[in-house]
């Protein structure tokens, strides 16, 4: 069982950047990739970026590259996602969520195990 805590959140004007953390308790966080997802109002949540368990492979939607990135710290059992360029069409709540890869692959497009319960971002034009 993992848990799954997001901070970082918050509301920043267009051009600026933002550092979400995605704290995990709980056992194992070295068997699972991991991957940060967005819900913007009224669309569906989609990915937005994933990180394998060895911290080696990373993985981008192609509106995100370039501009933000995800790693992660085995010592602290955190995920980050650092944000630059920040876009209002950035603004949405963000997630963290699990991916149990002992056994297999990671598929950042796969079933996630665990989530988080999301920070807001919100950037202003």
């Amino acid at each position: 069982q993992v848990q799954l805590h997001e901070s970082g959140g918050g509301l920043v004007q267009a051009g600026g950047s933002l550092r979400l953390s995605c704290a995990a308790s709980g056992r194992g966080f070295s068997w699972y990739a991991m991957g940060w997802f967005r819900q913007a109002p009224g669309k569906e949540r989609d990915f937005v970026a994933g990180i394998d368990r060895s911290g080696v492979v990373t993985r981008y939607v192609d509106s995100v590259k370039g501009r933000f990135t995800i790693s992660r710290d085995g010592a602290k059992n955190t995920v980050y996602l650092q944000m630059n360029s920040l876009k209002p069409e950035d603004t949405a709540v963000y997630y963290c969520a699990a991916q149990h890869t002992v056994f297999r692959a990671y598929d950042p497009a796969g079933k996630y195990d665990y989530w988080g319960q999301g920070t807001q971002v919100t950037v202003s034009s």
